[in-house]
């Protein structure tokens, strides 16, 4: 059998025998040493292109298989006929299955995603996550809504207050312009609900509103949804008509006097 192999595709002198092995389509524990040795060898003469560091582990290996060959051909001491004949391949069956062993696991980590190769990991910001395009909605409580407002409020900048100016900020008035504007569309994103007097709302407006907001959800008038995880929260109106289920309501039937 003519076989022509590069020793630079090789790790090492084991993985060139177990090629050969399943080249010639041997039993790994009944190794056929003699044809494995006349390959192996007649491919060391391929070695003289190659400098003497590179060499030296094959040439070790071959020097091995001469010996397994020697020790088979000859014929048994009498001394080894009485004890247990132990078959000179068995350390090199050994080393080349431990081989095959960690050539297997290594291959199965190679086929698998590496980081920084096939995995890039980039900073992870909530908003830069695009809304999936499912009628699936995630489950929106108030732990989220108190972690929207809160990131809301962080983008406030600090205020500076060159006079002192008494604002009234009416829980119930801010349901009222909430359910205003819910009536005139489909629906509102929670960011965009805090925009109602002024282009830059104070931090006392966010609040009064944020709260006008909880006591809308408490008493079932507007609903939320999400579509996708940490995407955009979307109130709802839960009634046909939402406003006039809170007409009557004053600021004590709210708990705010």
């Amino acid at each position: 059998m003519s076989i022509e192999i590069r020793l630079e595709n090789f790790s090492g002198p084991l993985d060139l025998l177990l090629h050969l092995i399943k080249t010639n389509e041997m039993d790994i524990y009944d190794i056929q040493v003699v044809a494995i040795t006349k390959q192996y060898l007649a491919i060391i003469e391929q070695m003289k292109q190659l400098d003497l560091d590179a060499a030296g582990e094959f040439l070790l290996m071959a020097a091995t298989l001469i010996h397994i060959k020697s020790r088979m051909l000859l014929p048994a001491s009498e001394e080894m006929a009485d004890e247990e004949e132990v078959d000179p391949r068995a350390e090199l069956v050994r080393r080349l299955l431990e081989y095959q062993r960690y050539k297997g696991a290594a291959e199965t980590l190679e086929k698998l995603p590496q980081l920084d190769r096939d995995v890039f990991v980039g900073q992870f910001f909530p908003a830069d996550i695009l809304e999936a395009e499912t009628d699936d909605e995630v489950a929106v409580g108030i732990y989220q809504l108190a972690d929207a407002f809160h990131r809301l409020l962080k983008e406030i900048p600090a205020e500076v207050f060159h006079e002192i100016v008494r604002e009234q900020y009416s829980v119930a008035e801010h349901m009222s312009l909430l359910l205003d504007r819910l009536s005139a569309a489909e629906r509102l994103a929670f960011r965009d609900i805090f925009a109602t007097r002024s282009i830059r709302p104070t931090r006392q407006e966010l609040v009064v509103t944020f709260l006008a907001v909880l006591e809308l959800v408490k008493i079932r008038v507007v609903k939320i949804e999400q579509v996708a995880a940490f995407g955009e929260i979307w109130l709802l109106l839960a009634v046909q008509d939402g406003i006039s289920a809170v007409t009557d309501l004053g600021e004590a039937a709210l708990g705010y006097e």
